[in-house]
């Protein structure tokens, strides 16, 4: 008994030594298969590579009403792009922007800088999986197109987490018909750190605060009209709903880009925050809606040089009274654009601008008796925009 042991205790010592050598032999480092190449049959495919270095930067003069606020120059947005196909039916998309914090968000463990970080997988010809930090699949043109090319954004757009972590299936019915399956993330971080104040007494955090949406794209007479319409609903708290309706509706033909965006939400928490920040002490709202109307004209006037005006109206109300927020209209606002575009270089991303932007708000009754003040604003930019390719 006492010799089994013995010999037990020995292969005990030495086996895993042994098995470990074998394990060494048969998976040299560098010659285990890949994924990619388990699904390509041991082949090695790299169908594309691009990376780009985005790049927007302006000299500004700021105006409060009449007044001059002074000049300063502003590198408006700065960002890597990495993206390709590894294989016919794999892709990637990486972007990091170098204008926000690099703090990760204690919800989805990424930095607020990482803005696209997912993997896009096609099952079949029509059909594929999007899985990773991705946009919100919003409607409308302005929302969708790459920002880089947006001098100035909407207010409405501007408070929109466009990126989150989540999955959305692709349904491409046909070539001029795409329907889009998306569930994400509603926020990134804690409930602390969206709302002014917090979440509101007696009321309890989500346990699955996802958004669900649902996002059809569409294209008419070869493509000249491109309609781009969603719709959303994200929970916030256990009994408190965000629900969005988003389209654009675009024609572009020859030198002639023009669209309408018509963005619409309600909040059972302002998670947009405009309203919350009107009193002079903010605090979190309930109940809110906000819409904006968006309408743009673009035209080339020549092959070097393009000329736009842009508009856009939005308000903010209380749908049903909470705390110090009495029903009703509380902010009216008015953003006008126009701008010129010099391209020195043909079938060039760079160019030079010179835009004038002008926003105006009216603060209402209810919003003036809370002590509200927003002034209106001007700016004249003379700037700078190159998509530059690395490779």
């Amino acid at each position: 008994m006492k010799t089994h042991l013995y010999l037990l205790t020995i292969l005990f010592i030495f086996s895993p030594s042994v098995f470990a050598q074998e394990i060494e032999k048969e998976s040299v480092p560098g010659q285990e298969p890949t994924l990619v190449e388990r699904l390509t049959g041991g082949k090695k495919v790299i169908e594309s590579a691009e990376m780009n270095f985005q790049l927007f930067t302006s000299a500004n003069a700021n105006f409060t009403g009449s007044n001059f606020d002074g000049m300063n120059f502003k590198l408006n947005r700065v960002r890597l792009e990495i993206k390709g196909d590894v294989w016919k039916n794999l892709s990637y998309h990486y972007r990091q922007s170098f204008n926000k914090y690099s703090d990760p968000y204690s919800l989805d463990n990424l930095s607020s800088s990482l803005e696209l970080a997912y993997v896009n997988l096609k099952v079949h010809d029509k059909f594929g999986f999007t899985i990773g930090k991705q946009f919100v699949n919003f409607g409308g043109y302005e929302y969708f197109v790459n920002s880089i090319k947006v001098r100035e954004f909407s207010e409405f757009n501007n408070l929109l987490t466009c990126y989150q972590a989540g999955i959305s299936g692709n349904w491409q019915i046909n070539p001029d018909h795409e329907l889009c399956f998306q569930i994400v993330n509603n926020r990134s971080g804690q409930d602390n750190e969206i709302y002014p104040t917090g979440l509101p007494d007696n009321t309890r955090e989500a346990k699955v605060p996802f958004m669900y949406t649902v996002n059809w794209n569409s294209y008419y007479f070869d493509r000249v009209l491109q309609l781009r319409y969603a719709a959303s609903v994200g929970q916030q708290t256990q009994k408190r709903y965000s629900y969005y309706f988003t389209c654009g509706n675009t024609i572009e033909k020859g030198p002639l880009l023009t669209y309408l965006d018509i963005m619409y939400t309600r909040q059972g928490l302002d998670q947009h925050g405009v309203i919350s920040r009107l009193p002079e002490t903010a605090q979190t709202a309930c109940n809110t809606e906000y819409l904006s109307v968006i309408a743009d004209v673009d035209y080339r006037i020549h092959p070097r040089w393009n000329l736009y005006v842009k508009g856009a109206y939005e308000t903010g109300r209380v749908y049903k009274a909470n705390g110090p927020f009495a029903k009703g209209m509380y902010r009216r606002s008015w953003n006008a654009q126009s701008s010129l575009e010099f391209f020195p270089i043909k079938n060039s991303d760079l160019f030079i601008f010179l835009l004038y932007t002008y926003r105006g708000v009216k603060l209402e009754k209810a919003a003036l008796d809370m002590g509200a003040v927003d002034p209106d604003t001007h700016r004249i930019s003379l700037g700078l925009v190159y998509s530059i390719p690395v490779f």
